[in-house]
Order: C-alpha cells, then sequence, then structure tokens
C-alpha cells in the first residue's frame, strides 16, 4: 500500500492511475516492480497530443564537486568506466562522465569562482547539481516550454560536453530541481 496524491492509502495500481489521469506522471503504465513502486515507459509528455514513439529518457545525474580528481577516483575503485576529462569553457567547468548502466553521472568541477557550479558549491556543497533527461527533438521541446510558459534558465539552446545541444528549465518551473534537457544524438 501507498498513499495517494490525496492523501489515501490505496494500492500502488490505483495510485499510478490516478497520476496518469491527472496529467502528473511521466509514463504510460506497463507493470509494478517487485518492492511496489512503479514501472514506467518514458513517452514524450504526459499529454493526449504528445507523439507517439518519441521517447524521453535519463541521460545523466550532474554532480557538483570541488575536485574532480577526488571524485573520479570513488567510481573508478567500484570499476566504473571514466571518460577522459573535458572542459566546456562556456560553462567555466571542467568535467568527466561515469557510465553506469544506460545512464551516466556527470562530475562537474569549476573553473572559475564565478562559475555556476562554483556558486553552487559554496552556497549549498558539493553534491547533486541537476537532473538531465535526453530529449529526441529539443527545438520542439524548447518550444513547446516557452508556449506552455515554462522558465527557462536562458532562451538559447547551448553546445556542451560532447558537442550536445542542451537548455536548462528553471528549478521554479520543477518543484526545485534544475532539470537539463539535452538532445539525443
Amino acid at each position: 500500500m501507498v498513499v495517494s496524491p490525496s492523501g489515501v492509502e490505496e494500492s500502488a495500481v490505483a495510485v499510478q492511475k490516478q497520476v496518469w489521469q491527472a496529467g502528473l506522471g511521466i509514463g504510460q503504465s506497463k507493470s509494478l516492480d517487485y518492492a511496489g513502486g512503479f514501472a514506467c515507459e518514458p513517452s514524450s509528455f504526459a499529454r493526449d497530443d504528445r507523439e507517439e514513439g518519441k521517447m524521453f529518457t535519463i541521460d545523466h545525474l550532474g554532480i557538483a564537486v570541488k575536485s574532480l580528481a577526488a571524485a573520479k577516483s570513488i567510481y573508478q575503485k567500484l570499476g566504473l568506466s571514466v571518460s577522459p576529462e573535458e572542459v566546456v569553457e562556456a560553462e567555466q567547468v571542467r568535467l568527466a562522465m561515469v557510465s553506469v548502466g544506460e545512464s551516466r553521472l556527470e562530475l562537474l568541477e569549476p573553473t572559475s569562482e564565478t562559475s555556476a557550479i562554483a556558486k553552487f558549491i559554496a552556497k549549498r556543497g558539493a553534491g547533486l547539481h541537476h537532473v538531465s533527461l535526453r530529449v529526441p527533438d529539443l527545438t520542439a521541446v524548447v518550444e513547446r516550454l516557452k508556449n506552455d510558459g515554462v522558465r527557462l534558465v536562458s532562451n538559447e539552446i547551448k553546445l556542451g560536453a560532447g558537442g550536445h545541444r542542451y537548455v536548462f528549465v528553471h528549478p521554479s518551473s520543477t518543484g526545485g530541481v534544475l532539470l537539463e534537457l539535452v538532445e539525443a544524438h
């Protein structure tokens, strides 16, 4: 049993159906896992006019770190694959990607005291900075969000690590989470 959005204890299936019907889910219910949680297949938007077959997936979790070398060490000790370091001048960060299953961890070290990552660490300490979703058509998604009044950190799509196009959605529009949208290629 789980607590539904209305505060009533119900079966996980009933709660998932309520969330989906309310348009708050991110996918179509396919099955329940053995822990009683939800197993969902992602879709483009929880809206009736979404294009079928357009999949959103978690691309990576961005982690702000004080030292990239120290942060990489634990993942290497775990036997995970860590990419070569890359500098993204526009964001004033040095980063490395850690492959974890079908997703990645993006370790972000500031290269300037004025960078967004340096300011984040100064204010909140090292730790989870953002969640990144891979989208099939970033331009279309950004236009849709703008039309729906969603606040973006920047109205322009930027070029980042690995040549990926990306944009950030402001935490005020996502329940307090900095959300990065990155185009699949």
